[in-house]
């Protein structure tokens, strides 16, 4: 099976990605997640202002099959969560990359994102599952 992986994002082992506009990263699920998860039914998302370290729990996603904790792939302070996703989780499974982002992060420590996994490392991980 081929996943849709973005040649411009950045990417975590727990299956994070990241686009970073200005000093700002747009977090979600990749696609490989949301197909992992199967049918997505309840998203429950941080509090806006809220400081989050990296690693830290960022949110948790609830599919049928199971519940899963999202992690921060980046330290910043929440600035924008999507809130269509409280009415129509499912969105993250139709587009994961796109209407389906999770928060949009202010970074305290941009040197962080040197830590992330381009799509080729990400690509390698997804085929090695």
């Amino acid at each position: 099976m081929v996943e849709d992986i973005r040649q411009d994002f950045k990417y975590t082992k727990t299956h994070e990605w990241v686009t970073i506009i200005g000093n700002t990263a747009v977090v979600g699920i990749t696609d490989h997640a949301q197909k992992e998860l199967t049918d997505i039914v309840f998203v429950e998302l941080p509090e806006l202002g809220k400081k989050i370290n990296k690693g830290e729990e960022l949110c948790v996603v609830e599919s049928v099959k199971s519940v899963s904790e999202i992690y921060a792939p980046l330290s910043g302070k929440i600035t924008k969560i999507n809130k269509d996703l409280e009415e129509a989780p499912e969105t993250i499974n139709e587009s994961p990359y796109d209407k389906g982002w999770l928060v949009e992060l202010e970074l305290t420590d941009k040197g962080e994102v040197k830590e992330l996994l381009d799509a080729e490392a990400y690509q390698t991980i997804v085929a090695s599952s």
